[in-house]
């Protein structure tokens, strides 16, 4: 059946404006899109690391439920990356990208209203499948975008991954600034007021991001995710993947409690925190030319094993300068493996099939994460200790490179 709202959306976005201004603009277009990032990961995603320890002490959790709230997050954004792809097909990419951002940010704020663990983990589920809509469908326009200006593809592919970095940086003074304002004011649960400001800040994000969003041609209603992926082909890749969200999961939910047991203060926490969302953003630029040159898995490999150094310092030592460098060096990287993906898909598969590989991607990815922050936990409770969990997840990484480095281009594979 015909679309007509689907066909004016098509039309506009490939008006002679809108196509004169992505072409003139695509730093600012990915720019805008990495605030679809900046909500889906950086804020509710990440921030939950820094609320953690908050919430844990208040509600009397231990680590595995603690972890548990991340392992629904994830568990929700899987059923989200299912999701995603006959969703698009139904209603485009486009009004999948900003409903699934407004709809992350109304979820983001209900976790601040309510303080049963029930409640709270149900609204961790929802938020992740919904801010799996901004990831895949965003992923799908800035791949669109970059194929418009192949020389920067790989550096406009890290802007909008890097966009993450945006998020964690916000939030690493948004969150203790309003605990300390609910503190002030006697709030009994002062984690509340960090949700309700990050909701809030979110759907200012969804505001700036929605414009230059729409201007970025989408694929004909027919052609979405018409296309086929022999996923036997990518297996090494998937599998790689699989095991990056494995492992990087571990890190990003539990490094701030880690530290915080190592006596780390607030002040330090907050700038450890600060210095590695900006190592994000600076991602882009970083690792752009290794995009652009391997077709195969060779920069997830790369990628997964700087991660696996990145993860076990903290792990092995509690020194300022071994942790810093460690939160640089894993803010410098792991989005960028991310990045690394998408170049994949775009380097090996026709347009009609960027969605489902890249739904693939994320699906894979999204299983890893279901269960790392819950083996994390279980192993922090049993062994009385936060490090040998981060073992744990700097082993996935490694396993994962090793495997990641077995993928080669499809058009090798096809020889």
């Amino acid at each position: 059946m015909h679309d007509p709202t689907a066909a004016t959306e098509q039309a506009r976005a490939t008006s002679p404006a809108h196509h004169d201004f992505i072409m003139r603009h695509p730093l600012l277009t990915a720019l805008a899109l990495s605030l679809g990032t900046a909500i889906a990961l950086g804020v509710a995603r990440f921030s939950y690391a820094l609320l953690l320890s908050p919430m844990r002490t208040d509600l009397g959790w231990p680590y595995l439920i603690a972890g548990g709230m991340n392992t629904g997050n994830a568990l929700g954004y899987l059923l989200g990356a299912l999701a995603t792809p006959p969703l698009a097909r139904r209603f485009g990419t486009h009004k999948m990208l900003i409903g699934g951002a407004l709809a992350t940010a109304f979820f983001i704020i209900l976790s601040g209203l309510f303080i049963d663990t029930a409640s709270l983990l149900f609204l961790r589920v929802v938020t992740g499948a919904v801010s799996a809509f901004i990831f895949i469908t965003g992923g799908i326009l800035v791949t669109r975008l970059a194929a418009l200006h192949p020389q920067r593809a790989g550096f406009l592919l890290g802007v909008f991954y890097g966009g993450s970095g945006i998020g964690i940086v916000i939030s690493a003074w948004l969150v203790p600034l309003t605990i300390a304002a609910a503190n002030v004011y006697g709030v009994a649960h002062s984690w509340q007021w960090a949700w309700l400001a990050m909701g809030i800040l979110s759907l200012i994000a969804t505001v700036f991001m929605a414009p230059p969003a729409l201007r970025i041609p989408d694929l004909p209603s027919q052609a979405r995710g018409a296309g086929h992926v022999r996923y036997r082909s990518l297996a090494f890749g998937l599998t790689g993947y699989f095991m990056f969200g494995l492992g990087y999961i571990g890190y990003m939910t539990f490094v701030i409690a880690l530290l915080k047991e190592q006596g780390m203060s607030a002040g330090m926490i907050t700038l450890f925190y600060t210095l590695l969302g900006v190592a994000v953003m600076a991602s882009s630029r970083l690792w752009a030319g290794m995009l652009d040159k391997f077709r195969g898995g060779e920069s997830l490999a790369i990628l997964n094993a700087l991660l696996s150094i990145a993860t076990l310092l903290p792990a092995v030592t509690a020194a300022p300068v071994a942790v810093f460098i460690s939160g640089l060096m894993f803010g410098g990287v792991f989005l960028s493996a991310v990045a690394s993906t998408t170049a994949l898909v775009r380097h090996n598969l026709p347009p009609a099939s960027w969605s489902v590989g890249i739904s693939a991607f994320t699906i894979v990815f999204a299983a890893g994460q279901i269960v790392g922050p819950s083996i994390v936990g279980w192993i922090a409770d049993r062994s009385g200790g936060l490090q040998q969990g981060l073992m744990f997840s700097a082993a996935a990484l490694l396993i994962g490179a090793l495997l990641a480095w077995r993928q080669r281009p499809l058009t090798v594979l096809q020889n």
